[in-house]
């Protein structure tokens, strides 16, 4: 139990130098996240999702996690969770669906840690899907993600 409130308390301290990488893929099915630098696997790691997993995010408060291809196109280190990276959903394609459907298809989608003052709580936080649609990881994982997607890194999100 110390190594993880250590590791809540200092999670940069346990992150690994893994270089800079050109692409992210959820594989929601299986609660991975996994980074790549050209076609070799560099990385994996364990994820939470939406409250409502199974399929895509389709309006604002459904608690899914979107599919499809996005961008990662900016970071929060002011986040209420230790750190963020924000997916750039919606894309045109989820305009034009909430539009047809009548409904705000939603926003503010991350990867991010864990919500500030839990980090204590370390590798659980993965027993069970609990966020309103973002992808969770640890704080030390956010921290190497952090470190090495740059903006602009192409994020696939699969079923």
């Amino acid at each position: 139990m110390l190594m993880y409130i250590v590791d809540a308390a200092f999670p940069s301290l346990f992150a690994r130098g893994l270089g800079q990488v050109d692409r992210v893929v959820v594989l929601k099915s299986e609660r991975r996240l996994m980074l790549y630098a050209g076609d070799e696997r560099v990385a994996t790691y364990r994820i939470a999702l939406g409250s409502d997993a199974t399929g895509h995010k389709t309006f604002r408060g459904d608690s899914r996690t979107p599919e499809g291809l996005y961008t990662l196109d900016y970071r929060n280190k002011d986040s209420q969770f230790y750190r963020s990276i924000h997916v750039s959903y919606p894309n045109d394609a989820d305009l034009a669906a909430g539009i047809e459907a009548d409904v705000p298809p939603g926003g503010n989608v991350m990867i991010h840690g864990l919500p500030d003052g839990k980090g204590w709580i370390g590798p659980v936080f993965n027993l069970r899907d609990w966020t309103d649609g973002c992808i969770a990881v640890s704080n030390s994982e956010i921290e190497e993600i952090w470190q090495a997607v740059p903006d602009g890194t192409p994020i696939e999100i699969r079923p």
